[in-house]
Formats: C-alpha cells, structure tokens, sequence
C-alpha cells in the first residue's frame, strides 16, 4: 500500500520483504544498507497482538530462543556478538508518535521500548548495528484488525515523512554544534 501511495518528491522508496529467517536476515540487512546507503531505514512488521501502530524505540541483542521459518535459532541466541546490549534507534520515536498523533488520522500510534526477541527485533537490531541509530521499526496489527491495508499504508506514510522531517532536525542540530 505504502508503494502505492509513495513518499515526497524528494525520497527515493525502495521496498523488500524481508523473511522471517535469522540467517536471511543476517545477510541481507547489511547487504541493502551497502547497496543504497540509505538516510534511513524503516521496517515494518506484523504483529498479531498489536492493536495500535507501534513504533519501536530500541533493538535487542540477546534472547533469541524462538525458531524462525526454517527451524533455525542462532546458537549464540544474539545478533551481534561483542555487539552492545541495546541500540535505541536516533529517532525520537515520541516526537514522531506525538506529531503523527496531531495529524488526526484515523489510526492510533503509540511507542514501545521491545520489539519482542524475535526477528522483527532481531532484524531492528542489525539494523541499528548497522546503521548506528539511523533504523527505525513499526509493528502493526494483521490487516482488518482494526485497520484496513489503506489506513496502515496512509500511516506508514506520515510516520515515514516525520520521521525525516525528525531526523533532518536532529542532523542540522549536530552540524551546528560541529561548527563551533
């Protein structure tokens, strides 16, 4: 839906669903962030308990215990070996939640500090390792359960755009403090 709908003029949208697979994961998430050094990254995943669109603060390393979609855990049961506990995602997820909340769209957004150890967290994590902060995850409930494909594509949309629009904020405000 949100391929449909698109984002600004001025960004570049590039869709791939990601399986639920530990190992696919492991490969293709740094693979695409080497292939189109993205400003930003942002997953979308299915949760059957969500009832509202949560956008994720932070990525998880360890407590990966549940099988994926080919029996597979890692042994290590982390992302990242060496790599730090948790990652919180530079975006001000609060910021977003309250500006996209103000737009009066017709879908509740709240935010969440655990994207739940399995592999939309892992996948959020070595996203983050990745791209130092620059990742974001959104869970969102199975279609029809509230929202219809419309209204979650819609609210993709905007959370998207502020979500820019936050972290071009963030980035002018580090470049100045670099300039003094």
């Amino acid at each position: 839906e949100l391929e449909k709908l698109g984002l600004r003029d001025d960004v570049d949208l590039h869709v791939y669903e990601v399986p639920v697979e530990y190992q696919t994961v492991q490969r293709l998430i740094p693979a695409l962030w080497k292939k189109h050094s993205p400003q930003l990254v942002v997953h979308v995943g299915v949760s059957g308990m969500a009832t509202t669109v949560i956008l994720e603060k932070r990525g998880h390393n360890v407590g990966y215990e549940g099988l994926d979609n080919c029996h597979f855990c890692p042994g290590s049961q982390c992302c990242v070996e060496g790599g730090p506990e948790c990652i919180d995602s530079a975006i001000d997820m609060d910021a977003v939640c309250r500006r996209v909340s103000a737009l009066g769209l017709d879908v509740t957004v709240t935010v969440s500090k655990d994207a739940g150890r399995y592999l939309c967290d892992f996948t959020y994590y070595t996203s983050l390792y990745q791209s130092r902060g620059r990742s974001a995850f959104v869970h969102v409930p199975p279609l029809g359960k509230p929202y219809s494909a419309e209204q979650l594509g819609r609210a993709l949309q905007a959370i998207i755009e502020e979500m820019l629009e936050v972290l071009e904020h963030s980035e002018d405000k580090i470049n100045c403090q670099h300039e003094h």
